[in-house]
């Protein structure tokens, strides 16, 4: 409050009184109590921690891609991409179902359920990333003669920071489930990169070589770092918040509806990263790298969209409650505002400056200036909707999910596997977009019959309306 009161003073009157809409709304946002005030203030939160996370994972990826050039830098983007793509998957969807249960539970007054449950994700994500683990070990060395020699290391490294990954992963939607979303998202976000661009660095400095191989052990040990400090930090937070003592556990119902989450994310996780594993598995590691890069320039505008959704989990599970739909319409219509019209002028700035960006990592890589103007297309579809799926998802529409993205995901592999081959990285461009802008139109018509709410950007003061399923 006081340093917006502070800014005010120093601006001209002319500008002051223009501005000054904005000035109440965002001090509104910062002191209110309200149950809105708190989701925009979360949004807030997880939307600065996204601009300095997108500039952060920008200047290390311009930084990596100088260091070892595009050929290796392929090599790393695309086993980097498997490592968080195996990872998420292996939290078998507890990361998001956390959200859900520590609001049911903490209605009831449950704690000892509570402290079973934050107890429960982690296990289940560390013993499913380990075995994950252990059947990648087993894949290559028995196959491991028909993978090319220069990805052999890098993949066997992938292995050991996948449990670290998905026990990192369910931390982070704990703290999303409490509201911490500093402590969520900052470990991820800001502390990983950072400190995987600082150790490649150091390990430089040291006299190893500028290769794949060194940035997957600096990915590796900074892996470790963060999920084993966010680790501790969380865990005396959620004793301070919830006591200690047994935990109770209901592990058959968290795993009936983490199931279908788990297809939901992963299905979801893929259609993001489908496009990279692709090009990877059809095209050289240069060509990986030129694509990589464009897609991480492009992205600075979806971390508008991720905010919105790490906010929006919480404040959907909590009106849905209630059981009170005209509240729950009127939020989900912000959220597509919140999402499109940010996007709309952060990706217009991007594509405006987008081949001195991509200059920025090597003369090669301005290639790719093209493929983020076809990204932008299906990212842009993708923010008219808002969250879709996280409403979908908290009000137990979770199988219609696992439908939709299922789908989606058939689009976006199918159109991937027959461009690629005729039109290169065009080609997977096209295939992206195109699949974003196919699950932006399903979520739209799922929403509207499922729940009677009405997804979409340009739409008036959302109300719900009529449904099927009402």
């Amino acid at each position: 409050m006081a340093v917006i009161e502070t800014a005010e003073r120093l601006l001209p009157p002319g500008l002051r009184a223009r501005l000054a809409p904005l000035t109440r709304k965002l001090d509104a946002i910062i002191t209110d109590d309200n149950e809105t005030s708190r989701a925009q203030r979360q949004a807030l939160t997880a939307f600065v921690i996204r601009v300095a996370s997108a500039a952060i994972a920008f200047v290390s990826q311009i930084v990596l891609a100088r260091l070892m050039g595009e050929f290796e830098y392929g090599i790393f983007a695309f086993v980097w991409v498997l490592v968080v793509l195996a990872g998420n998957l292996s939290c078998l969807g507890f990361h998001t179902s956390v959200i859900r249960f520590l609001h049911q539970h903490k209605a009831r007054g449950e704690m000892a359920t509570v402290r079973g449950l934050n107890l429960a994700v982690r296990l289940v994500a560390l013993a499913s990333a380990s075995t994950v683990a252990g059947l990648g070990f087993l894949f290559l060395y028995i196959f491991g003669e028909r993978i090319e020699p220069y990805y052999l290391i890098p993949v066997a490294l992938s292995f050991f920071t996948i449990p670290m990954i998905a026990l990192g992963d369910v931390l982070d939607g704990t703290a999303r489930s409490n509201g911490w979303t500093a402590t969520a998202l900052s470990p991820t976000y800001l502390i990983r990169p950072t400190l995987i661009l600082a150790f490649m660095l150091l390990a430089l400095w040291l006299g190893a070589p500028h290769t794949a191989v060194t940035a997957m052990q600096a990915a590796l040990a900074a892996t470790y770092v963060t999920t084993l400090s966010q680790l501790l930090r969380l865990t005396l937070r959620l004793r301070r918040e919830y006591g200690t003592g047994p935990g109770k556990f209901e592990t058959a119902a968290w795993f009936r509806y983490s199931l279908p989450l788990f297809l939901v994310d992963g299905i979801g996780f893929l259609l993001t990263n489908a496009d990279v594993v692709v090009v990877g598995l059809y095209l050289p590691p240069d060509q990986v790298g030129i694509y990589y890069a464009a897609a991480k320039t492009i992205v600075l505008v979806q971390f508008v969209y991720f905010s919105i959704k790490a906010a929006a989990g919480p404040r959907f599970s909590a009106i849905m409650a209630e059981e009170d739909m005209t509240a729950l319409a009127a939020f989900a219509g912000q959220t597509t505002r919140w999402s499109f019209w940010p996007s709309l002028a952060i990706g217009l700035c991007a594509l405006a400056a987008g081949e001195m960006l991509l200059s920025l990592f090597g003369p090669g890589f301005t290639a790719g200036y093209p493929l983020m103007a076809i990204l932008f297309a299906g990212i842009l579809a993708k923010s008219m909707v808002g969250p879709g799926e996280v409403l979908l998802s908290m009000a137990g529409r979770q199988n219609l999910c696992v439908l939709l993205y299922a789908a989606t995901l058939a689009v976006s592999i199918g159109l991937n596997i027959v461009l690629i081959p005729l039109l290169g990285l065009t080609g997977a461009a096209m295939a992206t977009a195109a699949a974003m802008m196919v699950e932006a139109i399903l979520l739209h018509v799922a929403v509207r019959r499922t729940l009677g709410i009405v997804l979409f950007a340009f739409a008036g003061p959302m109300t719900s309306v009529p449904s099927k399923a009402s």
